[in-house]
């Protein structure tokens, strides 16, 4: 059987979700493969001394980092602490993340690993709200805002939080196979997994919600009826406004024009079908308001690179 030795790094104001979510992964596999020590986890601060999570969480160290090996997986969590960083931290990072048989960051774990120039010329991802300092800060840094992870070669990045969670499922299943993620999931009531390219957030959540009711309503009922006549006209005639004064409203109001709210509702709505039902493009590019396959296939050409039909094949969960 695989045994990995799994060193997670400890600073003040980590993130502890971000540390713990992963952890519990590891931990439950060994549980489920009847071998404890198939994941040996151990937790490394600068000193050894324990630290105060972002929560104000104690979290104890097993030893210093100068005492470490190097591990089979190396996490670096993300969390407050990642913004002005220890130049102790970095320096240790940069010495020893390629020694790593596995470098993974959690949320704006990326952070730390952008400073210290291991993702230069590498594709990564952040949290959604970190994305934009990433790219700006580390431009030699290939920033995919989007996925809630991101593998390029020995070195994953994953988005905010619970992504850290999908990223580890995603290590145990390369390392055990399918069937002990899914126990491992279903034991921590979560999805066997999303998928590495999915959207870290939803149209709702990737505009603001509208002040006024009469518009905050109408971005409801827009993702619960994508396949319905989502044009300016009749978007204003719902919210009983003048096209005009709709578009103004509806774009100081979200941060967003309407036809690109309704861009991203579409398009998530035809991922999630594609991602959990068996229909075929003509049918889900109906349901999600295309109405040919062909313009849902220019859609995501346009935003993924890909087609919906190999969406589907890369994306879609393999049948347990």
């Amino acid at each position: 059987m695989k045994k990995r030795s799994v060193l997670v790094v400890l600073f003040d104001g980590v993130q502890s979700l971000d540390v713990t979510g992963p952890a519990e992964v590891f931990a439950r596999a060994g549980s489920v493969l009847g071998d404890p020590g198939a994941y040996r986890l151990r937790f490394a601060s600068l000193d050894g001394a324990p630290v105060a999570s972002h929560s104000g969480l104690r979290l104890m160290a097993d030893l210093a980092l100068a005492e470490a090996e190097a591990p089979d997986v190396l996490l670096v969590p993300g969390g407050d602490g990642a913004r002005h960083p220890d130049p102790r931290l970095i320096d240790w990072l940069r010495e020893h993340g390629p020694r790593a048989r596995s470098l993974v960051s959690v949320c704006t774990g990326a952070l730390l690993l952008a400073e210290t120039g291991l993702l230069d010329g590498r594709r990564a991802t952040t949290h959604w709200a970190a994305c934009d300092h990433m790219a700006r800060e580390y431009p030699a840094v290939r920033v995919e805002p989007d996925p809630i992870f991101v593998r390029d070669g020995s070195i994953a990045t994953s988005a905010g939080v619970t992504a850290g969670i999908d990223l580890a499922l995603a290590l145990v299943e390369e390392d055990h196979g399918r069937d002990v993620a899914l126990t491992v999931a279903r034991q921590l009531v979560v999805f066997l997994r999303r998928p590495g390219n999915q959207a870290q957030f939803s149209a709702q959540l990737a505009a603001q919600t509208a002040r006024r009711e009469p518009l905050r309503e109408l971005q409801q009922w827009i993702t619960e009826h994508p396949d319905s006549d989502l044009s300016v006209e009749a978007l204003a005639g719902r919210a009983r406004l003048s096209p005009r004064h709709f578009a103004r409203a509806f774009q100081a109001e979200t941060g967003t024009t309407p036809g690109r709210y309704v861009e991203r509702v579409r398009l998530e709505h035809a991922r999630r079908l594609l991602e959990e039902t068996p229909g075929g493009v003509q049918e889900v590019s109906r349901a999600a308001g295309y109405g040919t396959p062909e313009a849902m296939r220019r859609a995501f050409i346009k935003s993924l690179g890909t087609s919906p039909a190999e969406y589907r094949r890369r994306f879609r969960p393999a049948p347990a």
